[in-house]
């Protein structure tokens, strides 16, 4: 095995997928851009190769983490990566892509209607000291 298959966990009695840093993996050989469905529920977006797996071919997609200022087209920094495994039988649908691509489609929601409206400015007479001397 390879530094980059030894440093996965997965942890099989909760199901969840291993969180890890793959910084090295686009120095790998093998990997490809794509946009995964399986069983046509579930959807993602990342680098993708063959492994072998538990005495079987699977496939591995590293999902990038993406942290997107609102605003800002070039913005999108990954912070991490998240690793799933997927036997072939379960694939609906496989898509090559680009990064750029990946990126985008694993950006944060944003909703369209957030109102980006800058901060009012200070008013000199805006506080009127009463005889008390709190301002309002």
């Amino acid at each position: 095995m390879s530094e980059l298959d030894t440093s996965l966990d997965i942890n099989l009695n909760d199901g969840t997928a291993a969180e890890q840093d793959v910084g090295d993996a686009d120095e790998a050989e093998g990997f490809d851009w794509a946009i995964v469905e399986i069983f046509g529920h579930r959807r993602h977006a990342g680098k993708i190769r063959e492994e072998e797996r538990f005495g079987t071919k699977m496939l591995r997609i590293d999902v990038p983490k993406v942290n997107a200022v609102y605003g800002k087209a070039d913005s999108e920094t990954v912070t991490g990566w998240t690793t799933h495994y997927y036997g072939g039988a379960s694939i609906f649908s496989l898509t090559l892509s680009d990064e750029a691509s990946v990126l985008r489609a694993n950006r944060p929601y944003v909703s369209p209607y957030r109102a980006a409206i800058p901060a009012p400015e200070p008013e000199d007479d805006a506080c009127d000291e009463d005889d008390d001397g709190i301002c309002f």
